[in-house]
């Protein structure tokens, strides 16, 4: 394509130019034009009703009223400067006042005579004052008048003491669309627009920035979402097709004898049809010697292990080695004593790899892993340094894969030379349907959405600080009965003293509600040397202290099924993912287990829908869900693969629906034309290969 306005360079854009480009660079990745008028609003506010001055209330969203300003002074000096001025309409008057750009806003106002104001009212000094409002002059020609939806942007500090702020940016795409207009292409087909009867992109840009009525405001939204994530779709899924046809990975067509015998004469309990399922979605892939990529999901104590070790089974019978790489010590202990103890028995070799390996042993796994004396190797990730050297790895299973960097996954997939491992990855994190379509949609996703039989659901109980007694009761109680409990403190990086001295309080009131020799008390948390950690950690799971005071460190980690009761103390410090963590921590045995949720009286509107979700749910899909909708994407999949986040406009908590339109068409399309090679398809194709250039290829990975 030739180059086109589009491309030119923001600074010369009227209204910007290169110091405030610097900022629009910078803080928000603006360096075109295209990017600028990409640059969508992030809601809109009605200007089609004018108030009077007496009408005007102080708890007001924004107001809009016709009037004059009939006097204006500036009061103070230096960084206290201010412009005050009186704007008055026949029914009363209202202080104006502006604390930056004062000498050119005294320089450029017009007394007595008419203005449209816009602005937010606050109230200083019992008056009610509009503080930095929108002013349009009432003259011919002048359509403020007549527009009902008004775009805001978002702007910053320093934009808007530039001129920059949402009115600005207003005023700057105001500009700019007439010129840019004729040079917005279509990037979808025109089957594509008929059969959703989108409108034309050209006429989206248009009425996302100036809607002519709240109707091609929402087509226009419709439209630009639906492009945005209809583009993420195809993606996703050309990658997967790419994957399914180029990556062979190593056949396991051979159901042996350690896969048998497990199965029939180990199994520690009956597998849900759930787990038996996804066992089977797994062997399909693995027998067919396509390559593997697929992402297990399931709720905390949902059997995810098991199901990992039935697939190692199948590698082993197969002739390969199997890895599973742990985030933590802790957990990949637990991991190698369970498997250990499954896999002995049918004289096979675990081995275990972490940072407090000594050298000596190293030196001696290092060899029986060369030699394929090993079968499984266990882990964190250590497992990934160079040294460590597999005879023949063809499998690998990642525990709670968003601790793990991408490039620390890649490494593992280049352990064999002979080819591709198969990947499995396992989060106990529930990913919502949207999520898990838009990040993990060139991946095959299998679910365990059962527990096993016989687990009691825990009871989630919401209780505030005046509660306190009655709880430590209730804690006695369970003691007598032999369980263990739990007690969290959250932990916020940017205030550590402040909650290392909430766990401090909170431990020692424990202590003395708790008394030795009658009780004994274990404390963790990120100020002690890991030695420390663990040695108290091991005193809890062992049975040796009844309460484990902490922090999240044990959010994930810790096994303990003699283990009934989570507290959570300041609860609404948490976000829904680590109550749900927290509180799969217990009902691990057969006991009915108990999580009680700690809060001070003042908690906000968010946090009452936390804990009444909590309360109300034990299905951690559906607090995904609600999750999503509190705090939108995020960083909920981890920085790393940020990258296919960065939205303009499209909103996965919101756009779930969208996403499902968008990914049906994109299957279409690539069903009858995989390489979007057909005329029809084009725009398309230039389009994709803009969007999908500078991508990695991370996604083979996972």
């Amino acid at each position: 394509m030739s180059k086109s306005i589009l491309d030119t360079p923001i600074e010369f854009l009227k209204g910007v130019g290169p110091r405030k480009s610097e900022m629009l660079k910078k803080d928000f990745r603006i360096f075109t034009f295209a990017d600028f008028i990409s640059f969508y609003p992030f809601r809109y506010v009605d200007r089609s009703k004018f108030y009077r001055i007496d009408e005007v209330k102080s708890d007001a969203a924004y107001v809009q009223v016709i009037g004059q300003i009939t006097s204006f002074t500036k009061v103070g000096k230096g960084r206290v400067k201010r412009l005050v001025a009186t704007f008055a309409d026949p029914s009363g008057a209202i202080e104006l006042v502006w604390f930056k750009g004062v000498d050119w806003i005294s320089t450029n106002l017009k007394r007595n005579k008419d203005y449209i104001l816009f602005g937010k009212p606050t109230i200083f000094n019992r008056k009610i004052n509009i503080v930095h409002p929108d002013l349009d002059l009432v003259e011919p020609g002048n359509k403020a008048t007549t527009t009902k939806l008004q775009a805001i942007y978002s702007s910053t500090e320093k934009l808007s003491a530039s001129g920059l702020n949402s009115k600005g940016i207003w005023n700057v795409q105001k500009a700019l669309l007439p010129r840019i207009i004729d040079e917005i292409y279509e990037t979808l087909s025109d089957e594509v627009i008929s059969s959703l009867k989108l409108i034309s992109r050209k006429e989206a840009i248009k009425n996302i920035h100036f809607p002519e009525n709240i109707e091609m405001l929402n087509r226009a939204e419709f439209r630009l979402k639906f492009e945005e994530l209809f583009f993420v779709q195809l993606q996703m899924i050309r990658l997967k097709i790419t994957r399914v046809r180029k990556l062979k990975g190593f056949k396991f067509p051979t159901v042996g004898n350690s896969f048998n015998k497990f199965y029939k004469e180990q199994l520690p309990f009956e597998l849900t049809n759930a787990q038996k399922k996804v066992i089977k979605e797994i062997r399909t892939d693995l027998a067919q010697g396509m390559h593997m990529n697929r992402l297990l999901q399931g709720d905390v104590g949902s059997g995810k292990t098991i199901v990992a070790v039935l697939i190692m089974l199948l590698a082993i019978d197969n002739g390969f080695q199997a890895a599973l790489m742990a985030p933590t010590e802790i957990l990949a202990n637990q991991h190698n004593v369970a498997i250990k103890e499954m896999l002995e028995e049918l004289g096979l070799k675990v081995g275990l790899l972490t940072g407090s390996v000594k050298k000596a042993q190293r030196k001696i796994l290092h060899e029986q892993l060369e030699s394929g004396e090993i079968n499984v190797l266990i882990g964190t990730h250590a497992l990934i340094e160079d040294k460590v050297v597999f005879k023949n790895l063809g499998l690998v299973v990642i525990d709670e894969q968003h601790r793990f960097g991408v490039a620390q996954r890649a490494k593992l997939w280049k352990k064999n030379e002979n080819g591709i491992p198969h990947i499995l990855v396992m989060t106990a994190t529930p990913i919502p349907r949207t999520l898990a379509m838009t990040f993990y949609g060139d991946l095959d996703v299998s679910v365990i959405d059962e527990l096993p039989p016989g687990r009691k659901p825990i009871k989630t109980i919401h209780r505030y600080d005046s509660s306190r007694l009655n709880i430590f009761g209730f804690m006695k109680t369970e003691i007598e009965k032999g369980r263990q409990i739990y007690m969290v403190y959250p932990l916020i990086k940017e205030s550590e003293k402040m909650d290392y001295k909430d766990l401090m309080d909170g431990y020692e009131s424990i202590s003395r509600a708790f008394p030795i020799p009658e009780y004994q008390i274990s404390i963790v948390h990120g100020q002690m040397k890991a030695a420390d950690k663990d040695f108290e950690m091991n005193r809890f799971i062992k049975g040796e202290t009844q309460i484990l005071v902490g922090t999240t460190v044990i959010e994930v980690g810790i096994n303990v099924p003699n283990a009934s009761v989570m507290i959570i103390e300041s609860a609404e410090r948490f976000g829904l993912p680590q109550l749900h963590q927290l509180r799969g921590r217990v009902g691990r045995g057969a006991d009915q287990s108990y999580c009680i949720m700690i809060t001070g009286i003042a908690v906000g509107d968010d946090g009452k829908l936390r804990m009444k979700t909590m309360v109300n749910s034990n299905d951690g899909f559906e607090i995904a869900e609600v999750d999503l909708k509190l705090r939108g994407p995020g960083d909920l999949m981890g920085t790393q693969q940020s990258g296919i986040m960065d939205f303009k406009i499209a909103d996965l908590g919101r756009d779930g629906q969208i996403v499902q339109v968008a990914r049906d068409k994109a299957n279409d399309i690539l069903k009858d034309d995989p390489n979007l090679a057909k005329p029809e398809n084009g725009m398309m194709a230039i389009e994709y290969n803009v969007i999908a250039k500078g991508r990695k290829g991370w996604s083979r990975i996972s």
